[in-house]
C-alpha cells in the first residue's frame, strides 16, 4: 500500500463532527486520534524515507501544513489546521512576550509588584480598572489582536462550511504572524545553540584565516556549540597516528587544531562530530576520484571488518555506504582508539557519534545487515545457530538475533564512553540519534539510545527531528522529550536548514524554546544564509559588555538560576502591564513561593552543596505542584502560555538532577 494512500486510510478513521476546540489544556478524544494518527502518519513517512536512503540518510519530513486544494475540507483536515494556527499564535506570543520582559526597563521584585497592585485596589475606582484588566488578560499587541480575529473568522468560516474563505483566513493570518515575529530584540535564554560545521564547509575554507571568518559569524550569532566534522568516511579531518589516511582535501593543515583554537578564543565549545560505523561512501569516492566500490582506507586494509548484507555485499544498495561491523572486537578497539586520539591530542570539549548504528534495514524484504564471519561465528556461539538460516517467521530466534546486534552497538557506546571520561573527565559526549519510535529503530538499525541516556553513557542526545513545518517538527519532538524525563541527558533537538524557509526556522527554535529541551541544533553550517545570521545577531548574539552565558552541559545550575529569573521577568511585565489574571489568596502565595525559589536558585549556582541543592529540588518540585492551581484563571485565557511556563520550570529541574 502506498503512504499517501496508507494515510488516507488512516484519516478516514476519525469520526466528523463539531471541530471547535475547548479553550482549556484537555484534550477531546478526536484530537488525541487526530495527534496519533498524524505522528503515526510522520513516523511511517520517516521510516519509508529512511528505506530509501533519502537526503544522505538525514531524513526530512515533507511539511504538513500545505493548503488542502480540494473544495470542502475534512473534519481532520480543518482540525489539523486549527491546530497549526492555534499552535503559532502559541509561539508568536511566547516569543513576543519573551522579547519584551527582556528588554524592557524592568527592575522589580514580585512581591514588591504586587503590594503595589494590591495597595492600588484599595480604591473602588482601581478595583474596577484591575477587574476589567484581569477579566480579559489579552495583549494589546496589533499583531495578535489580528491574528486572533483571523482565527475566529476561521472558525466562522467554517462553521458556515465556507471553505474558500476558511484557507483564505487561515493563510493570511499564518502569513501576518510569520512576518511580524519579534525579530529584532533579544529574546533567548541560556540554552544550548550548536551547528553542524560540515566537512563540505571546511573544505572550502582551504585556511585558518578563512575558517576564522566563518567562526567569527557564528560567534556573533550566538552559537555556543559547534559540531565540528572531524571523521567522515573513515577520513580524519587531521593528520591521524590511527587512521592511514587523512582526508586529501585538506591535506597541508589541521583544521581541527584550527578549529579548537578559534572557538576557544570565541568562548566558543568545540566538538568532535564523528561518523562511527558509517565507513565508505560511494558518493565521497566520485569527490576523491575513487573507484565507486573503494571500500574507504580501512576496509580496503580491513575486509573482514565490513558489515555484511544477507547477499556478503559492503555497499547498502540504496544510501550506497558500507559500515563497519560493531560485532567485531578489533573494529571497536580501532574506534576508541581513533577517539581517545581525537581526545588526547586535541582540546576538544566533546565529541559527538554520528553513524552510531548498523545500516538501515527491512527484514520484511530480506534487506537485514551484520553476516560478517565473526559476527556469525559469534551469534552461533551464544545460540547454536548460524544466523543467515534465520528467517523474520522464526520470531524467537529474530528476537534474539536482533538483540545480540543491538547490544554490540550499546557495548561500544559503553565502552568508548568509560575510556573516554577516564581520559577527561570534563568531556561532553553527546550522539545524533534518530527519533523514530524505539520497536521500529531497533528492528531497522538497532539503535537503543535510550539506554545510552538512562546508563549515563552519553550527556546529550541529539534527535534528528527534521521537518518543513513546526507542526511535525512537534510531532517528532514529543516522543523523544518524554524519554529524557527518565535520564541525566539533556534533550537538544535537530533542526535542518535545507529548503526550510527562515521564518519557519524562526518558528521551529521559538516551538524548542518552549519545550522541556536544552536547546537545539541547526543542520548545517553550510546552510546558514545571511539574513539567518542577521536574525540570530538579533535576537541571541552576545551583548556588549555582559559575561557570556553559561552553557548548561556545562553549567547546570547556573544556567538553572538565569533560566528562572527569565521567567520571573515575565511574570513581572505582565504583572506590571495588568495581563496576569490571578486572585488573591493565590497571588501572595504564589508570589512568596516564587521569590524564596529565586533566592535559593542563586545560592546553588553560587554554593553548589548537596544540601542547597537538594532544598532548591524540594521547593521547586512543591512549586510545580501548585502552579496549575494558581494559574488556573489565567490559563483558562492562556493555556499555552502556562504550559510553556512549566515545561521551563521542569527543564530546571532536569538541569538541577545533572549536578548529582
Amino acid at each position: 500500500m502506498g503512504l499517501r494512500m496508507l494515510m488516507g486510510k488512516l484519516l478516514n478513521l476519525v469520526p466528523q463532527g463539531r471541530n471547535s476546540l475547548p479553550v482549556n489544556q484537555k484534550r477531546t478524544i478526536k484530537e488525541s486520534t487526530v495527534s496519533f494518527l498524524k505522528t503515526s502518519c510522520l513516523l511511517a513517512l520517516g521510516v519509508l524515507l529512511l528505506e530509501t536512503g533519502a537526503k544522505a540518510e538525514r531524513v526530512v519530513v515533507p511539511a504538513q501544513g500545505s493548503i488542502p486544494q480540494k473544495v470542502d475540507l475534512t473534519a481532520v483536515e480543518v482540525t489539523a489546521m486549527l491546530q497549526e494556527l492555534e499552535g503559532l499564535i502559541g509561539r508568536f506570543e511566547s516569543a513576543l512576550l519573551a522579547a519584551e520582559a527582556a528588554n524592557g526597563d524592568l527592575d522589580f521584585s514580585l512581591s514588591t509588584t504586587i503590594e503595589k497592585i494590591l495597595a492600588e485596589q484599595s480604591t473602588e475606582t482601581t478595583k474596577e480598572l484591575s477587574a476589567s484588566a484581569s477579566s480579559n488578560p489579552q495583549s494589546t499587541n496589533p499583531t495578535l489582536v489580528q491574528a486572533r480575529r483571523g482565527l475566529q473568522n476561521f472558525r466562522d468560516a467554517i462553521a458556515k462550511k465556507d471553505f474558500p474563505r476558511a484557507r483564505q483566513e487561515w493563510t493570511q493570518t499564518r502569513r501576518l504572524l510569520w512576518d511580524n515575529y519579534p525579530l529584532d530584540r533579544k529574546l533567548a535564554q541560556p540554552e544550548i545553540r550548536a551547528i553542524w560545521l560540515d566537512r563540505g564547509t571546511i573544505v572550502r575554507a582551504r585556511s585558518e584565516k578563512d575558517l576564522a571568518k566563518l567562526f567569527d559569524q557564528l560567534a556573533a550569532a550566538g552559537f555556543n556549540t559547534v559540531f565540528f566534522e572531524t571523521v567522515n568516511a573513515s577520513y580524519p579531518i587531521y593528520p591521524s597516528t590511527v587512521a592511514p589516511e587523512q582526508n586529501p582535501l585538506v591535506r597541508g593543515w589541521d583544521p581541527l587544531a584550527a578549529a579548537v583554537k578559534l572557538a576557544h578564543e570565541r568562548e566558543m565549545e568545540l566538538h568532535a562530530w564523528v561518523w562511527i560505523f558509517a565507513a565508505a561512501n560511494q558518493r565521497h569516492n566520485l569527490l576523491l576520484n575513487q573507484p565507486v566500490d573503494y571500500l574507504g582506507p580501512v576496509l580496503e586494509a580491513n575486509p573482514d571488518w565490513a558489515n555484511l548484507d544477507q547477499r556478503g555485499r559492503a555497499f547498502h544498495p540504496d544510501t550506497k555506504k558500507a559500515f563497519f561491523d560493531p560485532a567485531n572486537p578489533e573494529v571497536q578497539r580501532y574506534l576508541i582508539s581513533l577517539l581517545e586520539e581525537i581526545a588526547s591530542k586535541y582540546k576538544v570539549d566533546g565529541i559527538q557519534f554520528d553513524y552510531i548504528r548498523y545500516p538501515f534495514q527491512d527484514p520484511n524484504v530480506n534487506q537485514t545487515h551484520g553476516y560478517s564471519m565473526v559476527a556469525r561465528q559469534q551469534f552461533h556461539q551464544k545460540t547454536g545457530v548460524d544466523p543467515a538460516t534465520i528467517r523474520l517467521r522464526d520470531r524467537n530466534l529474530w528476537r534474539e538475533w536482533t538483540d545480540f546486534r543491538t547490544q554490540q552497538v550499546d557495548r561500544f557506546v559503553a565502552s568508548a564512553s568509560k575510556k573516554l571520561r577516564q581520559q577527561n573527565p570534563d568531556l561532553i559526549l553527546s550522539a545524533a540519534v534518530f527519533p523514530i519510535l524505539r520497536p521500529d529503530r531497533i528492528r531497522k538499525i538497532q539503535q537503543h539510545w535510550e539506554t545510552w541516556a538512562e546508563q549515563g553513557h552519553v550527556d546529550l542526545i541529539v534527535p534528528m527531528t527534521y521537518a518543513l513545518d513546526t507542526d511535525s517538527l512537534q510531532q517528532l519532538t514529543q516522543p523523544v522529550v518524554s524519554v529524557s524525563d527518565r535520564t541525566r541527558s539533556l534533550i537538544v533537538p535537530g533542526i535542518r536548514l535545507l529548503q526550510l524557509p527562515d521564518v519557519v526556522a524562526v518558528d521551529q527554535i521559538q516551538l524548542l524554546r518552549d519545550l522541556p529541551v536544552g536547546g537545539y541544533a541547526l543542520f548545517a553550517a553550510e546552510n546558514l544564509n545571511e539574513n539567518l545570521h542577521d536574525i540570530f545577531r538579533l535576537t541571541q548574539g552576545p551583548e556588549a559588555d555582559t559575561n557570556p552565558e553559561p552553557v548548561p552541559y556545562r553549567q547546570p545550575l547556573k544556567t538553572a538560576a538565569n533560566r528562572y529569573q527569565t521567567l520571573l521577568r515575565e511574570w513581572g511585565f505582565l504583572l506590571e502591564n495588568n495581563q496576569l489574571n490571578m486572585q488573591e489568596p493565590a497571588l501572595s502565595q504564589w508570589s512568596r513561593q516564587a521569590e524564596e525559589l529565586s533566592v535559593l536558585l542563586e545560592s546553588v549556582a553560587e554554593e553548589p552543596s548537596k544540601s542547597n541543592v537538594s532544598k532548591a529540588q524540594s521547593l521547586l518540585s512543591s512549586f510545580r505542584s501548585r502552579f496549575p492551581k494558581w494559574m488556573r484563571d489565567y490559563g483558562t485565557e492562556k493555556p499555552y502560555q502556562v504550559q510553556v511556563w512549566d515545561n521551563r520550570l521542569q527543564t530546571i529541574e532536569k538541569l538541577l538532577r545533572m549536578d548529582n
